[in-house]
């Protein structure tokens, strides 16, 4: 089954949202990369132990999120250690995502135990993952399988990057799916870059989604930093598993503006005249402004007024961070051990 390119174009499409919808995830998408950079800031500040940036891959995150909020009842996330912006737009707040990266108490996803965004908040339908590579893919798929049992309505969909799609993984996880028609998307996020290896040194596919034909699943290739783009195709993919046809793949090409983790140093494997030029390029807020004003759904003025709440938010989520205390020593083995069997 041949994977299928849909066209750069900015088209609705047919789809539900509204002018408003179009302005609250534009307003989402500069708070995500508002609070992404100040995280990266409290990092080289020495405030924030380690952060895996989500600069370059906001429109993937929010164009699917939004798909899902308007055509699946409930749906299932499974993260991977960039997606900033899944926590964001389930309705964790700057201040508890600033607590997170910077591990004080008060930390909502783990109590501070894990790495930043390692944890679960099942009031959101997050589940737990790992910066173990791959290991949240076979549990989508798991919790498609319960939601097929149950007889429920529900879609899981999980993220991850071009190296996690040559892990096990991935394969066992898209096979057994494609088999039993599972309500399951796959949605690659393909910056180019599995850590400081390029793709052509990956694998000797150009796309990804190339490998959906092998599982018998269909397969888009989307521009993954126009937002309206990942939301049709993941409209199309939902609506695929809501119709018991199984799962898709959704490969999402996009851009990784910052090193692979602020542990890494990305200038010895890549040169600065790409990085500008994909910063310049493919920048996937900069589009979506850029889009929202030439369709005349937002003002310059109203571009302006989105900018400075994001700031002031940002600001409060750092004064909040800063001013949060350590976590408590004496409750270091909750949710770690069961004391008492029911």
């Amino acid at each position: 089954m041949a994977n299928k390119r849909i066209a750069k174009s900015n088209k609705l499409n047919g789809s539900d949202l509204t002018n408003e919808d179009l302005l609250d995830a534009y307003s989402t998408m500069v708070l995500l990369q508002a609070l992404d950079k100040r995280i990266w800031i409290m990092n080289r500040q020495g405030k924030a132990a380690i952060v895996a940036s989500s600069q370059g891959h906001e429109a993937a995150q929010l164009g699917s999120f939004w798909a899902l909020k308007h055509h699946s009842v409930n749906p299932w996330f499974f993260p991977y250690y960039r997606d900033l912006g899944i926590y964001l737009a389930a309705g964790i707040n700057p201040a508890e995502l600033m607590i997170g990266y910077m591990a004080k108490k008060g930390e909502p996803l783990s109590g501070a135990r894990q790495f930043p965004l390692h944890g679960a908040d099942l009031s959101k339908r997050i589940i737990n993952q790992s910066n173990v590579v791959a290991t949240q893919v076979p549990h989508a798929v798991g919790s498609a399988l319960a939601s097929k049992i149950r007889g429920e309505q529900i879609v899981s969909i999980t993220y991850f990057g071009d190296g996690a799609s040559s892990e096990g993984d991935v394969h066992e996880a898209m096979n057994f799916a494609s088999i039993h028609k599972l309500p399951v998307i796959f949605l690659c996020e393909n910056n180019k870059y599995a850590i400081s290896v390029p793709q052509k040194l990956q694998m000797a596919v150009d796309d990804i989604s190339l490998r959906a034909s092998g599982y018998g699943m269909p397969s888009d290739v989307v521009d993954g930093t126009d937002f309206l783009q990942v939301y049709n195709a993941t409209v199309e993919a939902a609506q695929r598993a809501l119709d018991g046809d199984g799962p898709t793949l959704i490969e999402a090409k996009l851009e990784r503006f910052l090193p692979h983790t602020s542990d890494d140093d990305d200038t010895r494997y890549r040169e600065p005249e790409e990085l500008q030029l994909a910063k310049q390029s493919s920048d996937p807020v900069a589009k979506f402004k850029e889009f929202l004003i030439l369709n005349k759904i937002m003002t310059k003025e109203q571009s302006a007024q989105i900018d400075e709440r994001a700031k002031a938010e940002v600001n409060n989520a750092t004064n909040i961070a800063e001013s949060a205390g350590q976590p408590d020593g004496d409750d270091f083995y909750e949710h770690v051990y069961a004391t008492k069997v029911e």
